[in-house]
């Protein structure tokens, strides 16, 4: 298994659709993430990273953005997680501002690629190529995949829970902290996707006949409809990991086995 900064291979830039993350439909329907998130690999290539195989096939790629976090208004990583980064970063880009923060926004694995530590291997990939371009962090609005078999339990506490070891429960936050990353903070509104009632049927194959909470399976907290309005909202919080670059540090493989999601990510 070869990992390729994207600057450094150009060629596979219309390749990383190879990878297929397998997410549920209403997940690509964030008009933010659907704005930006087809821009990522090719204006920060230098950001970005690409497994492929022994015969060249692509496995796993890795998709960061870089924005300016020490400005007026900016020091906190926002509450808005994902959306708010990606309008960040690309606003920063358009306006000349020098960025000093990069972001993780996805980090998928093949299917057939899971639990051998790629995962590990891609974060170190991008926070190798955050610290080659001169910035000061990674962060990842991480998108806990062991959430959604707990949606009525706050995210707020969801992070709290950990293992015998001290480490947490959940294994993409697990692999961030033993990539020597902190959890800083929830971001409770890092996705929104709406829709009609028609829409999120066909999107869950569920009935959304009915006004309130709405389970839906694998979102990380329920969908909220109104069926007098008709009309649903699925606002999904993420986590905000950090990593300081100048004292980030291998550590050994994790099983990412569950572990295709974002950094943020998206997916």
């Amino acid at each position: 298994m070869i990992i390729h900064r994207l600057s450094e291979r150009p060629d596979l830039l219309d390749r990383m659709h190879e990878v297929d993350p397998r997410w549920p439909e209403f997940m690509g329907t964030d008009p933010v993430v659907n704005a930006f998130f087809g821009q990522v690999a090719r204006t920060f290539p230098h950001l970005c990273a690409v497994a492929t195989d022994a015969s060249d096939a692509v496995v796993a790629t890795g998709r960061a953005v870089a924005f300016a976090r020490d400005l007026p208004g900016r020091g906190a990583l926002p509450g808005g997680g994902l959306d708010r980064v990606m309008v960040w970063a690309f606003s920063d880009r358009l306006a000349g501002r020098a960025p000093d923060t990069a972001s993780a926004v996805e980090i998928a694995i093949g299917q057939d690629h899971r639990g051998g530590g790629l995962s590990q291997r891609m974060l170190a990939a991008l926070r190798d190529a955050a610290r080659d371009a001169g910035l000061t962090h990674l962060v990842a609005p991480v998108r806990p995949n062991g959430k959604h078999r707990y949606p009525d339990l706050p995210m707020a506490r969801y992070i709290t829970m950990v293992r015998e070891d001290g480490l947490p429960a959940d294994p993409w936050l697990r692999v961030h902290v033993r990539a020597g990353g902190k959890i800083r903070q929830v971001a409770p509104a890092s996705m929104v996707m709406a829709g009609s009632l028609s829409q999120w049927r066909e999107w869950t194959g569920l009935p959304f006949d009915r006004t309130g909470d709405v389970i839906v399976p694998e979102a990380l907290v329920p969908v909220h409809c109104d069926a007098e309005h008709d009309h649903a909202v699925y606002v999904e919080p993420n986590v905000w990991v950090e990593h300081a670059l100048s004292d980030a540090r291998p550590d050994q493989a994790e099983s990412d086995r569950t572990c295709s999601a974002q950094s943020r990510v998206r997916r």
